[in-house]
């Protein structure tokens, strides 16, 4: 059966009431948390580090994704595990050693993925795919919520899904970035298996209800 997981990102989500945000999120239809990490320097903004992951540890009952945009991520995914990640995504573009992080992450006991940025072309995961568990493809450009979603993702989809299938690889497809219930049907019709959404869910009147159209 096909996959259909929605993923909220916590970056939209209210700092001031995390925890009442993460307890919607365990209590409504979407399937995973998904964290966002920036450093400033990697992409232009800062967002939040273990501090915040320890409160996600502390009340998320669900799968927590975390996705790593920062430099030198291989100094910290072994702490991100430690508080609480399941998947551990890196960039393509900022990890030197591609190959051994992703199987360091996986030697620590969490899934591992990989992050292509809109400019990045998919051709790049060919030595990789087989060994990743997620492709996270980025649908704009990373650093800050809210932004307008890439078409050409939907080309990236398909390109990805083809070296997926001919690699034998079983590794999931996620989007990220513009994601809302009027392109969601559409992306996982492309092939995408989850979908991060940040402001469409948290700006929502009903979060919940927004959720459930998002897998519809």
């Amino acid at each position: 059966m096909k996959t259909k997981l929605i993923a909220p990102s916590l970056l939209a989500a209210d700092f001031g009431n995390l925890q009442r945000d993460i307890e919607m999120i365990n209590n409504s239809q979407a399937d995973w948390f998904h964290v966002d990490v920036m450093d400033g320097r990697f992409v232009p903004n800062i967002s939040f580090g273990f501090p915040v992951m320890k409160t996600v540890q502390q009340h998320a009952k669900k799968f927590v994704d975390v996705h790593l945009m920062i430099v030198e991520p291989e100094k910290y995914v072994e702490e991100f595990i430690n508080q609480g990640a399941d998947l551990v995504s890196v960039h393509y573009e900022a990890c030197t050693h591609l190959h051994r992080t992703i199987h360091h992450i996986q030697s620590l006991g969490a899934k591992a993925g990989v992050v292509l940025n809109p400019s990045t072309p998919v051709l790049m995961l060919e030595d990789i795919i087989a060994d990743v568990d997620l492709v996270l493809l980025m649908s704009v450009n990373p650093g800050f919520g809210g932004q307008k979603f890439i078409e050409n993702t939907y080309k990236k989809i398909a390109e990805t899904k083809d070296m997926i299938l001919s690699n034998n690889s079983t590794a999931l497809i996620e989007i990220d970035g513009g994601v809302n219930a009027d392109n969601a049907a559409k992306l996982f019709e492309a092939g995408a298996d989850v979908l991060v959404a940040g402001n469409a869910v948290f700006s929502a009147e009903s979060p919940e209800r927004t959720i459930e159209l998002l897998k519809i």
